[in-house]
């Protein structure tokens, strides 16, 4: 191997061994000698042989390439993810029918509104011709009254600002979802990119609205201070979107699916010095403590079959920890 990205870190690693560690352990980046492309390593260096005063004399370092398994690892999260937007297209064809149906409706008053305001105007022309030329009549007095009667201007007047505004709002509504999906699909970077996670937040409850709003209401409790963060994206909102999934689902299984009753989800983001802290809370049924050790294990469920598969924690939590260092954690009680 040659070529280590990191040689600071590398450095640091023989510096602990010089100081009386006997294993340590780093991964990172290398080529090689046989070709230019960078593959994943896991590298063990252990002290075989010490000097008389302490110092390594020999050390015997094992690396193992783990890039086919981070490959697996992403193709698996894509899948998942994959799997969530499939589930969620049912809900999001359903959120833009409404607004959609609400604009066609309302377009097709303005279209009825359009065509009684053209024979109001007609008949306005006729009399204003007739005036200009000093023989206005009853006639089309009577007429232009008649016609303003007939479409009812006042109620014209009243509503067209009405539905107009109401087209635009449907409108804002349906850029909104398709926003929101586009960025919550987006395939995103293998780079950590500076990002907004109060955005996110947003997003991800709009794409996933159909799933929470008939058993709970959303709360959210943002940091308007809060930076800009180090993160993967796509891998973010897909851990959010798992967490508030499962926080539906446990409420259901409390107040049902007739909507008669509703439960809370809270999503409140702080920032404490140089973290940034994402707390998710449902009025749930809580975690059996049974399987409290387990959530994050994958392919571990408490769902029936055909609800859950067991990834959507296991996948949040690699998501917190594994690939951006953070700690994930929960609090319950039944």
């Amino acid at each position: 191997l040659t070529s280590l990205d990191d040689t600071m870190q590398h450095d640091a690693l023989i510096a602990r061994l010089a100081t009386g560690g006997d294993n340590e352990v780093i991964e990172g980046k290398f080529r090689l000698k046989s070709g230019a492309e960078w593959r994943r390593f896991h590298i063990r260096e252990s002290v075989f042989m010490r000097l008389a005063d302490g110092t390594p004399s020999q050390v015997i370092g094992t690396a193992h390439d783990i890039s086919k398994a981070d490959m697996l690892e992403c193709q698996l999260r894509q899948a998942q993810k994959l799997e969530s937007i499939g589930q969620l297209a049912a809900g999001i064809a359903h959120e833009i029918n409404t607004p959609t149906q609400f604009i066609q409706d309302n377009i097709g008053f303005l279209q009825d509104a359009f065509n009684d305001l053209i024979r109001v105007i007609r008949s306005q022309q006729e009399l204003l011709r007739a005036v200009k030329a000093g023989l206005p009549t009853d006639r089309q007095v009577a007429m232009v009254e008649q016609e303003e009667t007939t479409a009812d201007m006042e109620f014209i007047l009243l509503e067209i600002p009405r539905a107009v505004q109401g087209s635009l709002e449907g409108t804002g509504r349906v850029a909104e979802l398709v926003r929101s999906m586009k960025e919550f699909s987006h395939p995103g970077t293998k780079e950590k990119t500076l990002f907004n996670l109060n955005e996110a937040i947003k997003t991800t409850l709009t794409v996933c609205q159909n799933e929470w709003k008939y058993v709970a209401n959303v709360v959210t409790d943002l940091d308007p201070d809060l930076p800009a963060m180090l993160c993967l994206p796509g891998e973010i909102n897909q851990a959010i979107l798992n967490i508030v999934v499962n926080a539906c689902h446990a409420i259901t299984d409390v107040v049902g699916e007739s909507g008669a009753r509703k439960g809370t989800i809270t999503v409140s983001t702080r920032f404490d010095a140089e973290s940034a802290e994402i707390r998710i809370h449902d009025t749930g049924t809580g975690i059996p403590e049974h399987a409290r050790p387990q959530i994050f294990d994958p392919f571990f469920t408490t769902k029936e079959v055909g609800k859950g598969t067991g990834q959507g924690l296991a996948i949040a939590y690699s998501v917190v920890r594994d690939k951006h260092g953070g700690s994930i954690r929960f609090e319950t009680e039944l």
